[in-house]
C-alpha cells in the first residue's frame, strides 16, 4: 500500500467520524455538502478516491478546511513536521497534488503547498474556505485564480488575499505545471 492509498484510506474513516460526531446521517451530509448520498457512502467505504472538489464540499459541510479535515486524518501534533511526513494527497481526477506543510498545532494557521499539473481547472465552493482567511503565493510557473466573476492572472512571487467567501477556480493554462502556497487564517466557529 503507498503512503497515498493509506492517506485515503483514512480521509475516508475520518469523514466518518465527523458526520457520525455530528449526529448526521449520510443523506444529512449529503445534502449540506450538495452531492450524492451514494458517493459520500462509497467515499467513506474506501470505494472511492474524493475528489479535490469532492474533499472541499464534505470539508466545507463540516465547517473545516479541506487542510483541516486532512490534517485530522493524518498528522500528529508536534513542533517540527518532517518533509517525509507532510501528509500528502493526490486528486485521482486531476492529478493536483497536495502537500500539507505546516506541523499540528493550537495555532489558527494551515500552511500548504499544492502542484498544479499543467491544464488543470480545479473549482472550489465558496464553503471550503468560508470560515478562514487565506492567501495564495505562487511559487512557480503561472496560475490563474477566478473568484466569483473575478481573475486573477498571477506570476512567480505573486501574493493574492482572497476575498470573501465565493464559488472559485483554481486553474493552469499554462503547458508547465505551477506550485503555490495556501496560507490560511482559521477562524474560530462560533
Amino acid at each position: 500500500m503507498t503512503p497515498e492509498d493509506n492517506l485515503n484510506q483514512r480521509i475516508s474513516a475520518r469523514l466518518r467520524i465527523e458526520r457520525e460526531s455530528r449526529g448526521w446521517s449520510l443523506s444529512e451530509l449529503a445534502e449540506r455538502a450538495g452531492v450524492s448520498r451514494a458517493m459520500v457512502h462509497k467515499i467513506e467505504r474506501g470505494e472511492s478516491s474524493p475528489t479535490a472538489t469532492m474533499l472541499g464540499r464534505l470539508s466545507g459541510a463540516f465547517g473545516l478546511s479541506m487542510s483541516t479535515l486532512i490534517a485530522r486524518a493524518e498528522m500528529q501534533e508536534g513542533k517540527l513536521l518532517r518533509r517525509e511526513n507532510q501528509p500528502v494527497w493526490r486528486d485521482p481526477q486531476s492529478h493536483y497534488l497536495r502537500r500539507h506543510v505546516s506541523p499540528r498545532s493550537d495555532l489558527p494557521i494551515d500552511l500548504v503547498q499544492i502542484e498544479l499539473p499543467a491544464g488543470s481547472d480545479i473549482p472550489m465552493p465558496a464553503s471550503s474556505y468560508a470560515l478562514a482567511r487565506q492567501l495564495i503565493w505562487l511559487q512557480q510557473g503561472e496560475l490563474v485564480f477566478i473568484e466569483g466573476d473575478t481573475r486573477h492572472e498571477m506570476q512567480v512571487g505573486d501574493c493574492l488575499e482572497l476575498g470573501p467567501p465565493n464559488d472559485c477556480r483554481f486553474v493552469n493554462e499554462s503547458e508547465q505545471p505551477c506550485i503555490y502556497l495556501v496560507v490560511r487564517l482559521n477562524q474560530a466557529v462560533s
